[in-house]
């Protein structure tokens, strides 16, 4: 028999008519008349190849067909419900799992309010948060780990849909002894021959700074590279370099000795986050809403 022949009426029929041993009780069981409830007795024997009944006119009883397909049958239809309670919970968004991949600013500053908004609301929905730079999102994306990224690159792939999410301004941090702090804003040629520390090469931030210095061939003095940006906040405040950051990372400098301005007259100087999720795969319930969410708290920041 293949898959198709059996319908689940006819195994409810059949359970029902192995439990209660009589037509008319298990007819009304099912809500069924009485000629319809036999019907689809004939058709699963039929099905089957098989008796599964014996009949006569005071008793019903399985045959042993019959009783070795009754807990199958049972199993199947338990196995059924289970399945379709578990997709509307997955439907009710009151389960399922979402897979994240962020930039480190976004991940550790604007993001974490809003997952737990979420989570309140969802409380079995798993989150995986990734926190990558830009180029590990995309590959998380399109290698299936993360259901979406926000990253600080339009990446050019058949296979990801790629879209505008938040444009970010950049700002001088500086102590609050510096005499740049004195300015309600700072232009990147007043950062000529200041000490300077950058981050890393392979950050978006770096990549962004270097390319908008490039075409007047601003020298900045780099006095040191890091990693993190909570090192790079702590050389700041001991006095030996200023820094230019994205806005969405300022958090990591709000302190009493630190100084941020805005960097105006630098059109270059803007970093572009977009999101980033497959083209060829639909977001599951639970991870458009989300992504629903997390599009409609976007950051609302000017470009410097």
């Amino acid at each position: 028999m293949s898959d198709t022949d059996v319908s689940t009426r006819q195994l409810r029929a059949f359970v029902a008519l192995a439990e209660t041993r009589n037509f008319t009780r298990a007819a009304a069981r099912l809500h069924l008349s009485q000629p319809a409830f036999s019907a689809l007795i004939r058709a699963l024997e039929e099905a089957v190849g098989a008796r599964l009944f014996d009949r006569s006119t005071r008793h019903v009883e399985p045959t042993v067909e019959g009783a070795l397909f009754l807990e199958s049958a049972q199993r199947l239809l338990r196995d059924l419900s289970l399945s379709v309670a578990d997709l509307g919970e997955h439907v009710a968004r009151r389960r399922g799992r979402v897979a994240l991949a962020a930039l480190p600013a976004l991940a550790a500053g604007w993001l974490p309010p809003l997952l737990a908004a979420f989570r309140r609301r969802y409380p079995d929905i798993e989150l995986d948060v990734a926190d990558a730079l830009s180029e590990g999102c995309v590959e998380r994306v399109r290698a299936g780990h993360a259901d979406f990224a926000l990253a600080a690159v339009r990446a050019v792939a058949p296979e990801l849909l790629v879209e505008p999410f938040c444009a970010d301004g950049f700002h001088l941090v500086c102590p609050r002894t510096h005499a740049l702090a004195r300015r309600q804003s700072v232009r990147l040629r007043d950062l000529a021959g200041e000490p300077f520390i950058h981050l890393a090469r392979n950050s978006s931030v770096r990549q962004h700074i270097e390319s908008a210095l490039w075409p007047g061939a601003l020298a900045l003095k780099p006095v040191m590279e890091l990693e993190q940006l909570s090192t790079v906040a702590g050389m700041v405040r001991a006095g030996l370099g200023i820094t230019v950051v994205p806005a969405l990372t300022l958090f990591h400098f709000e302190h009493p000795e630190l100084v941020t301005r805005p960097v105006v007259d630098a059109p270059g100087l803007r970093r572009q986050i977009y999101s980033i999720r497959r083209r060829d795969r639909s977001l599951s319930i639970a991870a458009q809403a989300l992504f629903d969410e997390l599009m409609a708290q976007r950051p609302a920041l000017e470009a410097a």
